[in-house]
């Protein structure tokens, strides 16, 4: 459904200035919630470590988003929207290789059944 919306959201205007709206809305309703249930005080516990990659993680979403809705804003949800999937087959490879999680058989088909319907869709 967001994909919808922010389709339907990004007509006349700029990728980049949806992008900054959705990010606003994001950012009030996330501290809403952290500030609301008391998790406030769970900041003073961060390690340099845990910050350091929430920001490079930061980054890589912001980055994501403003790609993403720049290609909403010239293609078609039908189309941007799997390609924007394939995301999930670089999670299960990186997760793989940087996090020496296990690759099943199972894994391996779900991936390779997400990059070809990603594909499909696409042509």
């Amino acid at each position: 459904m967001t994909a919808i919306l922010a389709k339907i959201g990004v007509q006349g205007i700029d990728g980049n200035t949806a992008t900054a709206i959705r990010t606003l809305v994001v950012l009030v309703l996330a501290w809403s919630i952290v500030l609301f249930s008391g998790q406030f005080k769970e900041i003073k516990d961060l390690s340099k470590t845990n910050l350091l990659f929430l920001v490079f993680s930061g980054v890589a979403t912001g980055l994501s988003w403003i790609f993403y809705f720049k290609a909403l804003e010239t293609g078609e949800v039908s189309k941007v929207a799997p390609i924007d999937k394939l995301s999930v087959v670089f999670v299960l490879i990186f997760s793989f290789i940087f996090l020496n999680e296990p690759m099943e058989l199972k894994t391996l088909i779900g991936g390779a059944l997400i990059a070809i319907g990603a594909v499909i869709l696409v042509l």
